[in-house]
């Protein structure tokens, strides 16, 4: 069940009743993932681009002291004045904070700390659901929801984030041998939509699309992020997109052919980086003799299964391989405008999916107001779109103008790709 609404509410009152459920649905389903990481593991930094999972149980308890609990609940204080500091993320406007690279060297406050922390964070926003001004409950309304989509942003962050740090350690170790959790038909969604056979292709029109969301948070509004705003339209020629997601054999084929071999195949930044890290398959990907390729995942080492989709794929290994296949990543909007199509297959809830969209604002865009004006807007530099979802992602936290982000050699998110062709008219 998706604890967070898409529309308004019809009234204030049922508002409020549910933003109470949404709140500790989210919260406690970031404690859930958290259970199975010892007090060592939740102080794992692994490399600059991650962060401790204790970080994020204290960041995402910030994100609601700061942008909730200070300027909404009267009298409010500071749970810790240097926590203020410690857990912000990158806004600027809200003052000073650790540097990234720093954050696994926050040894104190211990973890016991940071869930006291986040009991008094709760305690003090159930509060303000029921004494937040009516003349004010909107706006806070917005910012609970934004919050509470953000925590579910740091729940993936978490898998991604201590897979890399377990990937570090010699012993491989697993995050949870019984993870991905089966949802609530009792469908492994990490399998679910599994396919054998070769790809076949499904054919679009093309012509005006309109994509994207209506402005952030007007009232009645499904709920979106700034920067899938504001909707517009665009043309598209005719394509064609894959049905599936690539599979590890398909993508095994190329690594087979010498993909990781051949400079034509790459962009010139991709080769470098394929010369500079010594690429040779994805990441976390083992070589296992004869049989193949074994797989490390948050089940720990496990038998490479072909028809699952590939993952930890860079944009570059993703391009590098649609060249191969005579093909090419598909633009964002030809992803968006083709999610609703029931032809394709393995569309969330596997992995995501690279586009050859670059990380640009939108026609007519404008951040949202006041510090969450930081969240998206300033990061459009330098970045490549993923749409879709991975197995990883919450239930309901995806849709189809979603616009997911990260640099080019980024490997350690479950990340893979579709293929898209041009279709002659």
């Amino acid at each position: 069940m998706n604890p967070l609404p898409d529309h308004a509410l019809p009234s204030r009152s049922l508002a409020r009743v549910h933003a109470h459920e949404a709140y500790r649905a989210v919260r406690s389903h970031t404690l859930r993932l958290a259970a199975p990481l010892s007090p060592e593991d939740q102080c794992l930094q692994s490399m600059t681009e991650a962060s401790p999972c204790k970080w994020h149980l204290a960041h995402t308890s910030w994100f609601f002291e700061a942008l909730l609990l200070l300027p909404f609940l009267p009298g409010y204080r500071p749970y810790d004045e240097q926590y203020l500091f410690l857990f912000n993320s990158y806004y600027e406007a809200l003052g000073p904070r650790l540097a990234r690279p720093s954050r696994g060297l926050i040894s104190r406050p211990g973890l016991e700390d940071v869930h006291r922390y986040r009991q008094h964070i709760d305690a003090a926003m159930h509060r303000l659901v029921d004494e937040c001004p009516e003349h004010r409950w909107d706006e806070a309304w917005r910012l609970l929801r934004l919050g509470l989509n953000h925590e579910q942003q740091h729940q993936e962050l978490i898998l991604t984030d201590i897979l890399h740090a377990f990937w570090c350690n010699p012993l491989k170790p697993a995050y949870d041998v019984h993870y991905p959790y089966p949802d609530a038909d009792g469908l492994d969604p990490a399998r679910a939509g599994a396919t054998n056979g070769p790809a076949e292709w499904v054919g679009f029109a093309g012509g005006r699309a309109s994509v994207g969301c209506p402005a952030f948070g007007q009232p009645g509004a499904a709920f979106c992020y700034d920067n899938e705003t504001p909707r517009h339209d665009v043309l598209l020629p005719p394509y064609q997109l894959g049905a599936r997601l690539v599979s590890c054999g398909d993508f095994a084929a190329f690594i087979d052919d010498g993909g990781y071999r051949k400079p034509e195949l790459w962009l010139s930044d991709g080769w470098a980086a394929v010369q500079a890290h010594g690429w040779r398959h994805p990441a976390y990907w083992i070589p296992d003799g004869a049989s193949g390729w074994k797989v490390f995942g948050l089940r720990g080492v496990q038998p490479w299964a072909e028809t699952e989709p590939v993952m930890q794929l860079s944009f570059y290994e993703a391009a590098a391989y649609a060249q191969w296949a005579d093909a090419r990543l598909p633009t964002e909007f030809e992803w968006e405008a083709a999610a609703r199509d029931a032809r394709l297959e393995q569309l969330t809830g596997h992995a995501w999916q690279w586009t050859r969209s670059s990380y640009d604002p939108y026609p007519g865009f404008r951040p949202m107001e006041g510090a969450p004006a930081e969240y998206n807007g300033k990061f459009m530099v330098g970045q490549l779109v993923l749409r879709g979802g991975s197995h990883a992602t919450p239930s309901g936290h995806v849709r189809p103008t979603y616009r997911n982000f990260f640099p080019p050699g980024a490997r350690w998110q479950f990340s893979g790709l579709r293929l898209a062709r041009d279709l002659s008219c």
